[in-house]
């Protein structure tokens, strides 16, 4: 499970389409908890965009997977508020309270599940907790970066590696939107990009997430990897 970030749902948006500004942040949070919308009824309730990029050591072997999340505008200003934040006249954190929103969010839930799911040739990888948390505002979104290592570096080469970008109860819906990048002293490896195809999912399973509340969880175990955007690394 992620951090419960914000205490309150916000409007779906279409995967991969540009997020949009939705105005003074102070009315829509308060007629948000008001009122609320149809749409306050179905998961995922979270979006965000990022990705995921892969760290080599100089003996070329994999390390480090360094994730990447982006809230939209609304959300970002949704969890300053909930964290007694604002924006300043630059359209940005002071540097004050960017360090102790980083505190704060460097507190890990026990259950978090990563977000960044790996596995090489079929087999899952236990990564290790995250690390190295830091957060800025980018053109009036929050982002957040962390680090998570893998529990012993690993020769890539003839291998197959999947990383998949998830949620497991796809409360929040990620949507790998930078494009991955082999960083450090990376073998020779072809990338490739797949996101998710809603066209192709389960429109049953579709229909049932939508008919759950706010507080309620999907039956179907790690149902967020059905919907998940995946990162696949080939190297020779």
């Amino acid at each position: 499970m992620l951090p419960q970030l914000s205490p309150a749902p916000k409007g779906a948006r279409k995967r991969n389409r540009p997020l949009r500004c939705r105005g003074r942040w102070s009315v829509l949070v308060l007629a948000t908890l008001a009122l609320g919308t149809p749409s306050t009824q179905a998961h995922p309730h979270v979006f965000v965009d990022g990705g995921v990029d892969l760290r080599f050591g100089p003996d070329r072997q994999l390390e480090t997977l360094e994730v990447t999340w982006i809230y939209d505008t609304f959300e970002t200003l949704y969890m300053l508020a909930a964290h007694g934040m604002a924006l300043n006249d630059q359209g940005t954190l002071d540097e004050a309270d960017r360090l102790e929103l980083v505190k704060r969010l460097s507190q890990w839930p026990e259950d978090f599940d990563g977000s960044a799911h790996l596995t090489v040739d079929g087999a899952p990888v236990a990564l290790k907790w995250p690390s190295a948390l830091d957060v800025h505002m980018i053109d009036g979104r929050l982002q957040l970066t962390f680090e998570r290592a893998l529990p012993v570096p690993m020769d890539p080469t003839g291998k197959s590696i999947d990383v998949a970008f998830f949620e497991s109860t796809y409360f929040f819906d990620f949507t790998i939107t930078n494009a991955p990048k082999l960083l450090g002293t990376a073998p020779d490896c072809a990338v490739e990009l797949i996101p998710f195809d809603p066209d192709s999912g389960d429109k049953e399973q579709l229909q049932l997430l939508a008919k759950l509340g706010r507080e309620e969880t999907p039956e179907t175990a790690n149902i967020g990897e059905a919907f998940a955007d995946r990162i696949l690394v080939t190297c020779a």
